[in-house]
């Protein structure tokens, strides 16, 4: 959304059908919206390690920032400590382990690109809250496993071998997260080293 008004005025508007738990906004304020034990609407259609419909097990936190459509831009210091901060407090609540710690766009990569290449998940997972990749790797391998692989670390992607639209969707949402320098859907080597790192740590 183009500010922080328009993103509170949707996420409290039923019918954009769309919600979450909370809401930081970039002075690091916390707005919550729903409460954890009641589900909100920020996932919508979504899959991770086998589960769908991610909005009835998750806890939903939006950003605030104007998003690739609005003039993308870098989140500031407060808003990461506040962020920091809630998922600390949340993942203690619900003892949500590390790797269940997601982007927006791993459960949702053909529709969503939130948080985004410009997030900073190593700062949040130096302090406990996500994974970061570790370790060397990136030897080429086959679409086949690949895909596979992507799928143990808990992707919802095909397994038929070949490199389309979806495949690449998926690899495209995993470098959002891990491996943001290159966000072009491409499996090179400097990718398949993170997600042999990351693999190497479950």
């Amino acid at each position: 959304m183009p500010s922080a008004g328009a993103a509170l005025e949707r996420l409290c508007d039923p019918a954009a059908k769309v919600s979450a738990h909370y809401l930081i906004d970039e002075d690091g304020s916390v707005i919550a919206l729903v409460p954890e034990s009641a589900r909100a609407w920020h996932a919508g259609v979504s899959a991770w390690l086998g589960d769908v419909g991610l909005n009835d097990r998750s806890i939903g936190i939006e950003l605030v920032n104007p998003g690739h459509e609005w003039g993308y831009r870098p989140f500031p210091e407060p808003q990461y400590q506040a962020c920091i901060a809630l998922c600390q407090e949340v993942a203690r609540r619900w003892s949500i382990p590390a790797r269940r710690v997601l982007a927006h766009s791993d459960v949702a990569p053909e529709r969503k690109q939130d948080p985004g290449e410009l997030f900073d998940w190593p700062r949040l997972a130096a302090a406990g809250v996500g994974l970061w990749p570790t370790g060397d790797g990136g030897a080429p391998r086959p679409i086949a496993t690949l895909q596979a692989q992507l799928a143990g670390f808990g992707y919802a992607v095909p397994s038929h071998g070949r490199l389309d639209r979806p495949t690449r969707s998926v690899i495209t949402a995993f470098q959002r997260h891990f491996r943001p320098a290159r966000v072009d859907g491409v499996a090179d080597r400097a990718t398949l080293a993170c997600l042999d790192g990351l693999l190497a740590r479950l």
